[in-house]
């Protein structure tokens, strides 16, 4: 089960199912390749996280994936858990947590200044990219299928779902 505090209440849900592991492990893999540590002709410049705990004032989430560009957190935290909010957060839904990651997750990470969301329904082979405009979420594009996408934060590298379905 994971824990989480989210508007004052103790929130608990099933750990992913292996499909949920998949898409999250793979894209965490394709991201942190190029942006994490600069592999073959990426920015670098980032931390890419797997399922970080962050204490965001009185909320504890754990996102799927979340990533802090390095300008705004130079040095990993000694503490488990992460109290500067990330710069990009990835949820992959499952049945279990569609509607927490969604209406009770989304408005926390736009409170919090989260600049930029991912959403990924492996089901529906669908990924959502918003963008935090004026304190809402601006939908920027939804991609699926076999698309290769360039997608913010991230659009300096070509990114093929296809892999992320298998």
């Amino acid at each position: 089960m994971v824990g989480q505090i989210i508007n004052g209440e103790l929130v608990v849900t099933p750990r992913p199912a292996p499909r949920h592991i998949l898409v999250s492990s793979m894209l965490g893999t394709k991201l942190g390749g190029p942006f994490g540590l600069g592999e073959g002709g990426g920015p670098g410049g980032w931390w890419i996280l797997d399922e970080p705990e962050l204490h965001l004032r009185e909320d504890v989430l754990v996102p799927d994936l979340a990533g802090w560009r390095r300008e705004n957190m130079p040095v990993l935290p000694e503490e488990s858990w992460f109290s500067t909010p990330p710069d990009w957060v990835c949820e992959v839904l499952s049945p279990g947590t569609a509607a927490t990651d969604r209406v009770l997750k989304m408005p926390i990470y736009a409170a919090q200044g989260v600049r930029h969301l991912w959403v990924i329904d492996p089901a529906a082979r669908l990924l959502e990219v918003y963008r935090l405009e004026d304190g809402r979420w601006l939908v920027l594009g939804a991609h699926g299928g076999a698309d290769r996408v360039r997608a913010e934060p991230f659009h300096e590298v070509e990114l093929d779902l296809a892999p992320l379905w298998a």
